[in-house]
C-alpha cells in the first residue's frame, strides 16, 4: 500500500502540522480529534447531526479485554489504560464500574473454547479465568448453575456511560483547539490525479485538506464510496432494554453472557438490568438514516424468557422499563479497518459493536497514522482492508449481539 507519509519521511522532511478533517461525531471521531490535536495537528471534525447521535448514544457501554482475537485484546488493553484514568485526565465521571464480564457455556465445546481463550488472554496479561458452575454461581448468586458447564470470567472488565465519555473527549478536544462543526454533512471527498485526497465538499462549503479520517460508523461505507473505496461494512440493527427484575440484581454481578443462547445482561441502577439478545438469523443490513428504533414486544418477550432461563432474578413479575435500537457497523470478521487506505484517507471504521470500548486506543492510532505515517501503539497490520481480498484470516469468538 502506498503511503504518502512514508514518502515524505523518506525525503527527509519533517511534518509538524497537517490539516485534518474527521468525518463522524461519535466516540471514535471525537477521540481521534483529541489525540490528533494533542500531536500538533490542525483538526476540524464534521458531524451531520449532533455529537453521539449515531451508535455511541445507543451503546451498552461495555469495556472488556476478554477477546479471542489478540489484536482485539490489545486494542482493549490500551484503551482500558485510558478508561482507568479518564475521570482524572478529562475531569469527567463516566460511571466506570468493573464487576467483570462472565461468559457462560451450556455446551462442552463452548467451554473448551473458553479455556483456550483464557489461556491466550493470560499470555497478554489479562487476568481472566475459567470458572466452574459453582464459582459462576458465587459471582451471580441467582444463576441456574445446573444449566451451565463452565464459563470465562475477568474481574477487570466492566462498563461506563458512553455519552459521558463522549462529552469528556469533546470538551478536551475543543479546549485543545479542535473545531467541531455539527449539522454539517459531507457530500463528497476530493481526490487528485495522483490518488491523493485533497479536500471535502459539505453542504456548508468546501475544505482543502491533507488528511481525511473516516470515523463515520454505520455510515462508514458511504463515506468510503466517496473516496472510491469499497468497504465491507454492513449496518446491523441491535436492541437493548432495561428490565426491572423480580429480584434486584446487585451491582457486584458481572456483565453476564449466555454464549450458547445469545442472551446477556448487566446490572444497571436500583437493581435493574440492561439486557439484550439477537435472534434474527437473516440479520439484514439497515439504512442508517432510516431504520426501526422501537423495540418490538415479541423481542422483549423473547429476551425476558431467555433471562429467566439464565437466573432466578427474572421471574414472572419481571417488567420491561424501556428499550432502544442502534446499529453495529459490522465487517465480515467482526474486526475494524484501521489504516491509511489511500494517500490522505484514514479509515477507523467497522468496529462491529466494540467501538466505544476501543475508542481511546483507536484515537491514538489514528493520530500516529496521520502524524508519524505508521502506528506504534498496537500492531494493526492485520486490520488493513486488503485482508478481505482472499477471505480474512481473523476470527473473533466472543461477539455479543
Amino acid at each position: 500500500m502506498f503511503n504518502c507519509c512514508q514518502r515524505i519521511l523518506e525525503l527527509g522532511l519533517q511534518r509538524l502540522s497537517v490539516q485534518t478533517v474527521i468525518i463522524g461525531g461519535g466516540i471514535i471521531g471525537v477521540a481521534s480529534a483529541y489525540y490528533l490535536q494533542e500531536k500538533g495537528n490542525d483538526v476540524t471534525l464534521l458531524e451531520k447531526s449532533k455529537l453521539g447521535t449515531g451508535s455511541t448514544g445507543r451503546a451498552n457501554g461495555g469495556i472488556r479485554a476478554q477477546f479471542s482475537s489478540p489484536v482485539s485484546a490489545k486494542l482493549s488493553l490500551e484503551s482500558i489504560k485510558v478508561w482507568e484514568a479518564f475521570d482524572e485526565q478529562f475531569d469527567t465521571d463516566i460511571g466506570y464500574r468493573r464487576p467483570g464480564y462472565m461468559f457462560l457455556a451450556r455446551e462442552a465445546s463452548t467451554a473448551e473454547q473458553f479455556r483456550e481463550n483464557v489461556r491466550k488472554q493470560n499470555e497478554f496479561g489479562i487476568p481472566s479465568e475459567f470458572v466452574d458452575p459453582t464459582r459462576a454461581q458465587e459471582l451471580c448468586p441467582e444463576l441456574h448453575a445446573d444449566k451451565f458447564v463452565g464459563g470465562a470470567y475477568c474481574p477487570t472488565d466492566g462498563f461506563a456511560d458512553p455519552n459521558l465519555a463522549l462529552q469528556g473527549f469533546a470538551a478536551a478536544a475543543r479546549e485543545s483547539g479542535v473545531e467541531i462543526r455539527t449539522g454539517t454533512e459531507v457530500t463528497d471527498i476530493l481526490v487528485g490525479w495522483d490518488g491523493q485526497v485533497t479536500g471535502v465538499e459539505t453542504d456548508a462549503g468546501s475544505f482543502n485538506v491533507e488528511f481525511v479520517v473516516n470515523a463515520a460508523g454505520a455510515w462508514g461505507g458511504e463515506v468510503g464510496e466517496m473516496a472510491g473505496i469499497d468497504l465491507p461494512i454492513s449496518p446491523k440493527r441491535r436492541q437493548l432494554a432495561v428490565f426491572d427484575p423480580e429480584i434486584a440484581v446487585p451491582d457486584s454481578v458481572p456483565f453476564t453472557i449466555d454464549a450458547d443462547n445469545g442472551i446477556h445482561f448487566r446490572p444497571e441502577r436500583e437493581g435493574n438490568v440492561v439486557a439484550g439478545g439477537h435472534f434474527d438469523p437473516a440479520d439484514p443490513a439497515m439504512d442508517p438514516d432510516s431504520y426501526p428504533t422501537r423495540v418490538p414486544l415479541d423481542w422483549s418477550a423473547q429476551v425476558a424468557e431467555g433471562l429467566a432461563d439464565v437466573a432466578d432474578y427474572f421471574g414472572l413479575n419481571t417488567e420491561i422499563r424501556n428499550g432502544w435500537s442502534g446499529l453495529y457497523a459490522v465487517t465480515p470478521d467482526h474486526h475494524p479497518i484501521i489504516e491509511e487506505t489511500v494517500p490522505g484517507f484514514v479509515n477507523a471504521v467497522g468496529f462491529s459493536g466494540h467501538g466505544f470500548m476501543q475508542s481511546p486506543a483507536t484515537g491514538q492510532l489514528v493520530a500516529e497514522l496521520v502524524t508519524d505515517g505508521e502506528a506504534s501503539l498496537v500492531d494493526i497490520s492485520e486490520l488493513s482492508l486488503n485482508r478481505f481480498e482472499g477471505g480474512s484470516p481473523l476470527e473473533e469468538g466472543t461477539v455479543i449481539d
